[in-house]
């Protein structure tokens, strides 16, 4: 029998048995209804760092966005619900996160992709208005840190990385990669001890192909 005691949402294969759970919620003025399971994030229901992100995010008509780690797609559905003219990518290196995002795009009938692999490799040759990232701490300071730098090739100029963090449980660190990475740095809003962290591409970039 196989110990999942050690097992995190950030494996790519989960191995504990699937347990499906439903999720009724109401984000940004629209109905959701999510599936979700063991081997994910915040399985039982929306965590209120995610809940804060979608709340405070600034999207405007029309753009690409990127919903990095998307776990069960909460955020990436509540954005494109609420915002039809978007479109919306979604990517998750856990396959079972990224089948209940794919079922969960269905169920809410929203213009959304997912797909499967590790950081930006999936989406590896497009440039994002913004990309929103609820980083998975509980990996490692250095690879959340690693999300924040690698995101910059892959904004569009004047493209926003929207950022959202425990403040005083390394929120505050990872801001202030940001604001080194991006040289500017502002906060969208903030709620039980969340913060969203906002920082603009100012330069042109290049992708490393």
């Amino acid at each position: 029998m196989k110990n999942h005691k050690h097992e995190h949402y950030f494996s790519a294969e989960p191995s504990s048995r699937l347990r499906m759970l439903k999720i009724e919620t109401e984000l940004l003025g629209k109905r959701l209804r999510l599936y979700s399971g063991s081997g994910v994030f915040s399985k039982s229901g929306i965590d209120l760092g995610t809940r804060t992100l979608i709340e405070n995010a600034c999207i405007k008509p029309g753009w690409l966005v990127l919903d990095l780690g998307c776990g069960y797609g909460a955020v990436g559905i509540a954005i494109a619900k609420a915002h039809p003219s978007c479109r919306v990518v979604m990517t998750d290196i856990n396959r079972r996160a990224v089948m209940l995002a794919e079922r969960n795009v269905k169920e809410n009938n929203v213009n959304a992709g997912v797909f499967c692999g590790d950081g930006f490799e999936p989406v590896k040759n497009l440039r994002f208005n913004t990309i929103l990232l609820n980083p998975p701490q509980t990996a490692g300071k250095r690879l959340c840190e690693g999300m924040i730098l690698a995101s910059k090739d892959h904004l569009k100029r004047g493209g926003l990385l929207q950022l959202v963090a425990r403040h005083r449980k390394g929120g505050r660190s990872l801001a202030e990669v940001m604001l080194k990475c991006f040289g500017n740095l502002s906060i969208a809003g903030k709620g039980a001890g969340y913060r969203v962290y906002v920082s603009e591409n100012l330069e042109h970039t290049r992708l490393r192909l």
